[in-house]
């Protein structure tokens, strides 16, 4: 049994994709403000309150880094990116601090079972989503930068 032509070169499918193509687009020009797309980095886009961005230490009171060096944050961590170095702190009442602290954000997958697992409550996920740079040795945070990070650029007011 011999098929048709049109259903042996599929041109009737093809002229189908096509149309729900053409349809698309005539839609997204004509209705511009119901597309999706959001005008980068003109406009940002909201995430959750509970969304997982960029890594930040926290201070205590007096200033000093509130990690008490106990490692959990690095032996949870499924992505083996958190380093750890204690030292003794010179507060006799606390014990340790991390003299170094440094978080690889090439290999971290933002999972938070670092935040969860600290139980003084030193480290939390911020909102932060902007971690491009142009240098791999940047990208991995030291102790300094995530006590202190860099302020984001002010958002640009719509007028």
């Amino acid at each position: 049994m011999r098929l048709p032509v049109l259903s042996r070169i599929y041109l009737w499918e093809i002229l189908r994709g096509l149309s729900i193509t053409m349809r698309h687009m005539v839609k997204n020009l004509t209705h511009r403000q119901q597309m999706p797309t959001i005008e980068y980095p003109d406009e940002r886009r909201q995430y959750s309150p509970r969304f997982r961005g960029r890594h930040r230490l926290k201070k205590r009171e007096d200033g000093s880094v509130k990690c008490v060096a106990c490692m959990l944050c690095a032996t949870v961590c499924p992505a083996q990116c958190i380093t750890v170095v204690a030292a003794e702190h010179p507060d006799p009442a606390i014990e340790k601090m991390p003299e170094r602290y440094e978080i690889d954000i090439l290999r971290c997958i933002f999972c938070g079972f670092c935040v969860e697992a600290c139980p003084v409550d030193a480290l939390e996920m911020t909102g932060e989503y902007e971690l491009a740079d142009f240098s791999r040795e940047s990208l991995v945070y030291d102790r300094a930068y995530l006590l202190d990070p860099p302020a984001r650029l002010p958002e640009k007011e719509e007028s």
